[in-house]
Formats: structure tokens, C-alpha cells, sequence
């Protein structure tokens, strides 16, 4: 796969998981008070890097992995 598909796959994959994690995360730890929003994005902005890298990092182990798992199934 190119790089520039795994790196767009990757970011596209982890913005909406991160925003979901986070958001359910942050509304957990501290309610809806007036700063829910501001304490969400902090959460998301110190947390989609990471997520973003490791996808990265990860997916082409992860897709050998599930096609190994696959093709032995069959």
C-alpha cells in the first residue's frame, strides 16, 4: 500500500475514533460543565497524534495479521 494511502487512511480512521473516545471520555471524567468543549479539544489535540502515529505504525502488521487469520479459515 502507499504511503500516502496508510497515512490518509490512518488519519481519516483515527479523527473520528479519537473525537468519539475522547468525547465520551471527557464527558464521563467531567460532566457537560461550561468547559466540556475546551477540555475535549485538549483531550483530542495531546491524543489524535498519538493515535494517528500508531495507526500508521501498526496497519501494515495488523492487515498481514487478518489476512494470515483469513486465508487459514478458508
Amino acid at each position: 500500500m502507499d504511503w500516502r494511502v496508510r497515512a490518509l487512511t490512518a488519519a481519516l480512521m483515527t479523527i473520528v475514533m479519537v473525537a468519539l473516545v475522547t468525547l465520551i471520555a471527557t464527558w464521563l471524567a467531567v460532566g457537560l460543565d461550561p468547559h466540556f468543549l475546551r477540555q475535549w479539544a485538549k483531550a483530542f489535540v495531546i491524543a489524535w497524534p498519538v493515535a494517528a502515529i500508531t495507526a500508521f505504525v501498526v496497519m501494515p502488521t495488523a492487515r498481514a495479521l487478518a489476512e494470515r487469520i483469513l486465508s487459514t479459515t478458508r
